[in-house]
């Protein structure tokens, strides 16, 4: 006996309770296997009628839920289909071929369906315009973005830009010589910031006072005393630089430094020797005259040259759009204007002013690329966007800080020896 109902039924719970009627007859079900028998010595024990649950079908498949009912309606009207099957003439239920009640599918005619075409999208609806654009008019056509040139810069921009700085080196450079200093200070000042800011994205972090400060220095001592002190305002920056990064802890102190020793060196000390042809006496603005008339006719030449004739990829992983067409143009246009130039100014033989343009022009393809590796190494396509159509200051002054050492040199021996 197990333990009275906690509910209050005074009927026992378990194997001793008896079976509820049910409400419909058990014509269709017959004892299966789970079905408990009757309490007694052999209560627990297997009671499958192995005859009663032999497989039904053909194919010996044996069913789980006990023998088919024998009562019921006829096979046709139970959705079977009699005929013959793999093992046999006989009946063969839907449940080994569930697809069988499905209608076939046959392909029928077309004929009767529309035809569909293309048609142009509907248009808004009045007055409304999609997020963003305006609508064109007679007065106002729709705008159009600008078409890079060939070199991929804003060609117009770059030109009056171009000219503008042109304007601010050689103005104060043939009226007020002073203000020329002033130019070339500022210059070095935004070229050092330039250059602190682009090594950042490399992981550097350079301080950007002491080379600043330092730039500044370099210039007046080069203006001033000479190309022994310039070497010497190169030292004081260094070595500030050093003492000054030593705040900052020793976590990526030899990264830093080297990297600020090539800002030193690549910009206010390479600008210095503008300072030491300006500084020259009687005749240092036409030194620093042909300097930039000999860069600018290398820019032009091998810009117009590699446009117009450029196949040859002069070196497509540092630079991909110089080609050597581009540099023998640049090269000729350099020869052929400082030929002229120094001819007329210097009284120097033509092949000697040949000879200074084709340096001069070497000299600034060499510095053009090797600023180019420095930004593919950073991963920048400008150091800035100060200028439009230019990207920023050190991306026009590659080319000018490479080519005015080779200038110094080069007029320091046509130039005395002539005169």
């Amino acid at each position: 006996m197990s333990h009275p109902d906690p509910y209050g039924s005074a009927e026992p719970r378990g194997w001793d309770r008896p079976a509820a009627a049910l409400p419909w007859p058990e014509t269709d079900l017959e004892p299966g296997p789970w079905r408990r028998p009757a309490p007694g010595p052999d209560a627990y024990a297997p009671s499958v009628d192995r005859e009663a649950y032999a497989p039904p079908y053909p194919n010996g498949s044996p069913r789980r839920d006990g023998p088919r009912p024998s009562a019921g309606p006829p096979a046709a009207e139970r959705g079977r289909r009699v005929g013959p099957g793999p093992g046999g003439p006989g009946p063969r239920p839907d449940d080994e071929f569930p697809t069988a009640q499905i209608a076939p599918v046959r392909d029928e005619p077309t004929e009767h369906l529309p035809v569909v075409r293309d048609e142009p999208a509907p248009e808004p609806p009045a007055g409304r315009r999609s997020k963003g654009r305006r609508r064109a008019s007679a007065e106002r056509p729709p705008t159009a973005a600008p078409r890079a040139s060939r070199a991929g810069r804003n060609l117009p921009a770059a030109i009056g830009v171009g000219l503008g700085l042109g304007a601010a080196i050689v103005v104060p450079l043939f009226f007020f010589l002073p203000a020329f200093l002033a130019v070339l200070v500022a210059a070095v000042a935004v070229g050092t910031w330039e250059m602190t800011r682009a090594v950042r994205r490399g992981g550097a972090h350079p301080p950007l006072v002491p080379l600043v400060a330092g730039g500044v220095i370099m210039i007046g001592l080069a203006w001033f005393a000479g190309p022994d002190a310039l070497c010497l305002g190169l030292l004081v920056t260094v070595l500030g630089t050093m003492i000054w990064r030593l705040g900052d802890g020793p976590g990526n102190y030899q990264r830093d430094l080297t990297a600020g020793t090539l800002i030193a060196v690549y910009v206010p000390f390479l600008a210095g020797f503008a300072a030491l042809l300006a500084a020259a006496p009687d005749d240092g603005h036409l030194r620093v005259l042909v300097t930039l008339v000999a860069v600018v006719l290398s820019d032009t030449g091998g810009y117009a040259a590699g446009v117009a004739f450029g196949k040859h990829p002069m070196a497509p992983r540092i630079s991909p759009k110089k080609s050597w067409e581009g540099f023998a143009g640049s090269v000729t246009a350099a020869a052929a204007g400082s030929a002229l130039l120094l001819w007329l100014l210097f009284e120097v033989a033509p092949w000697w002013g040949a000879l200074f343009g084709v340096a001069i022009s070497c000299a600034a393809v060499l510095g053009d690329l090797g600023e180019s590796m420095i930004k593919r190494d950073l991963g920048v396509k400008d150091m800035s966007n100060l200028l439009p159509g230019h990207g920023g200051l050190m991306d026009r002054l590659d080319s000018i800080l490479f080519a005015v050492p080779t200038a110094y040199l080069l007029l320091a021996v046509f130039v005395p020896v002539v005169g």
